[in-house]
């Protein structure tokens, strides 16, 4: 984990929060470079899809993990068919930091899988510019319930396959079509466990948000403009 720079990673505050130096008055950057901008991006999906270890994996911080060894109790609502190896489950959230370049960090936010834990993901949507929904093609079915909340709140998100060793192979327009996803959502093949993989699948996220959100900026001014 290397050193990283204050005012580029994002750490000198919250997410979204101004940086603490002052910007130039005439520029408007900071000792020449650009303002630091930190953006929040959950991270969703089923039961043992693999989310805590992509956050892990990409993080530039010891990432801080919520998780709970499963118990016998626990078997009674927790599908574990085909995670059969899993031992622990995140009872609240993950939460690690990456930066993509020089005055851009995402704040990675890991939702819990299980439906009894569900009443979180309302709070921790607050402000987010997107989502990873990351989806495993053994039990697709387990990202449904992620890919529907995004959606009828209409917050962008891409579906990451997370391709486990022992899977059957799927292209990107299958998983699209199986998933039923709206046009134009983005479906990506990832590894969780690799940080460069993981890397790719946040960029193509924040592009694709910054598109929608640009869209829609300009699809609320167009009537406006256009009455001027």
């Amino acid at each position: 984990m290397g050193h990283h720079d204050n005012r580029a990673s994002g750490t000198s505050g919250p997410a979204g929060a101004a940086p603490e130096t002052e910007p130039d008055p005439e520029t408007g950057d900071e000792d020449g470079e650009l303002a630091a901008l930190a953006l929040k991006i959950l991270v969703a999906g089923g039961f043992g899809v693999g989310k805590t270890t992509l956050v892990g994996a990409v993080s530039e911080i010891r990432p801080l993990r919520t998780e709970e060894q499963l118990s016998e109790a626990g078997e009674l609502v927790d599908d574990t068919g085909g995670v059969d190896q899993k031992t622990t489950t995140t009872v609240a959230m993950d939460f690690g930091r990456i930066t993509i370049r020089s005055g851009l960090s995402l704040y990675l936010f890991g939702t819990p899988g299980q439906d009894r834990f569900w009443f979180l993901w309302d709070e921790l949507a607050q402000g987010a510019l997107g989502a990873v929904v990351l989806a495993d093609t053994r039990r697709l079915e387990d990202c449904f319930p992620a890919v529907d909340y995004f959606e009828h709140r209409r917050i962008p998100f891409v579906v990451a396959v997370n391709c486990f060793t022992e899977a059957r192979r799927y292209g990107a327009h299958d998983v699209s079509r199986a998933l039923d996803l709206e046009q134009g959502t983005p479906v990506v093949l990832c590894d969780a466990r690799d940080k460069d993989s993981g890397k790719e699948v946040l960029i193509r996220l924040v592009e694709y948000a910054g598109r929608v959100h640009t869209a829609r900026l300009l699809d609320s001014v167009g009537p406006q403009a256009g009455s001027v």
